[in-house]
């Protein structure tokens, strides 16, 4: 009798009893993994195709296209969104108008890992266009130790290949713009090199000036090579967490009515105002220049992450942090699972040191370092099932298909 021929997937090399399922073909099988794969491939092709050409990403693509790698955030996203089209609608206008459209920069506020920084990455990267990012606290004024804005732009024409007009046409996210605020309301009789100093300094290129770039980086120098940078085009997205802002927009609308005469009912509607509330006035308040402020019309308010949303983060979006991992492991022809209690504790451990979004690799990568370190040499290992006492270091990793059940 004739040995029947093993089912194997052709472009992988697994076998029917390692895959959900395999597809028969006319010259072989095909296993549900690959299909996946490939899927996904030929769905990012088709993407990178269309968002070359600005004109066809409307605000809903725009959106469309945040929702599958940014968790919640609606009312950010839709406001990101609109902007931005409005900003490449007014880049592309056909025809000259006598109305003078101004640009549309944007100030995300929110607290760490709420998606700041990642939601203006994944915008230009659906966008095709160069992208930067900068740091307001490692900036200071011309002439002092440290780093000048203009190498902010030299990040951007390098992300260009130093094309300066795709440069011009490109995307800026500073970060910690709250850390450069004035040290109080009041004009400082002192230099503040890091703060005043460096919003006075920003102000031009946000606005819109052609600036003088060196090349080499650093200080710029008078014999050093520099090239011109528009930067009325570019679009600046401001991020921070601006601790304490929730106080001075409480303070500002907390008025309390005094005397025999007062009007009791009023006391009992007053009521807290988060960011979402927060107006020029309180921005001013915190610190920040109004010069500034009015270079940046557009405010949106990111609010913190739930457990929920946190747990969402971790499975749904394209490249989530479970996927990642289950991918690794898939190398080694083992399945990776997180049970539900698993994930809910990794997300109540990214509340609790207050580290949101951003934490939350920093905590599967310390329950998952002995894994990765042991499943190479394991062979004949087949799936691996991490638990919430895992997360918390009480227990191991169970293990099935491998010697020993759980890693030593």
């Amino acid at each position: 009798m004739a040995n029947k021929q093993i089912e194997r997937c052709f472009l992988c090399g697994r076998v029917k009893d390692e895959v959900n399922q395999l597809v028969k073909g006319r010259f072989g099988y095909v296993c549900d993994e690959c299909i996946h794969e490939a899927y996904e491939v030929l769905n990012e092709e088709e993407e990178e195709h269309i968002t070359h050409n600005i004109q066809l990403a409307t605000p809903r693509q725009i959106k469309e296209h945040l929702d599958q790698y940014v968790i919640g955030q609606d009312d950010a996203k839709m406001t990101l969104a609109v902007s931005v089209y409005n900003h490449y609608k007014r880049i592309n206008q056909s025809k000259k108008s006598d109305v003078e459209i101004q640009k549309s920069n944007i100030l995300m506020i929110g607290s760490t890992g709420s998606g700041k920084t990642y939601l203006a990455q994944s915008l230009a990267k659906f966008l095709g266009v160069p992208f930067a990012i900068a740091d307001a606290t490692a900036l200071t004024e011309a002439g002092y130790v440290g780093e000048d804005v203009e190498n902010i732009l030299l990040r951007l024409l390098e992300n260009a290949e130093f094309d300066s007009e795709l440069a011009e046409k490109g995307i800026i996210y500073i970060d910690e713009i709250d850390k450069i605020s004035r040290r109080s309301e009041n004009v400082s009789t002192t230099r503040d090199v890091g703060g005043e100093g460096v919003q006075q300094a920003l102000l031009k290129i946000i606005e819109g000036t052609v600036s003088r770039v060196p090349l080499s980086g650093g200080r710029k120098h008078p014999q050093a090579e520099c090239v011109n940078i528009d930067t009325s085009n570019i679009l600046f997205i401001c991020g921070g967490a601006f601790d304490g802002l929730e106080k001075i927009i409480n303070k500002g609308t907390d008025s309390k009515p005094i005397g025999f005469n007062a009007d009791i009912q009023t006391i009992n509607d007053n009521k807290s105002f988060g960011l979402s509330d927060v107006q020029q006035h309180d921005l001013v308040k915190y610190g920040l220049m109004p010069e500034l402020i009015g270079r940046l019309p557009i405010v949106t308010a990111l609010q913190p992450l739930s457990e929920g949303d946190l747990v969402k983060i971790l499975v749904e979006p394209k490249n989530a942090l479970i996927k990642q991992y289950q991918e690794l492991l898939a190398m080694n022809n083992v399945k990776l699972e997180f049970e539900e209690s698993a994930l809910h504790r990794i997300a109540e451990l990214a509340i609790k040191k207050e580290i949101g979004a951003r934490g939350l690799r920093s905590i599967i990568e310390k329950c998952m370092k002995k894994i990765m370190y042991e499943i190479p040499d394991m062979t004949d290992a087949k799936k691996v099932v991490i638990t919430a006492d895992v997360v918390d270091g009480k227990s191991d990793a169970v293990i099935y298909g491998a010697r020993n059940k759980k890693i030593a």
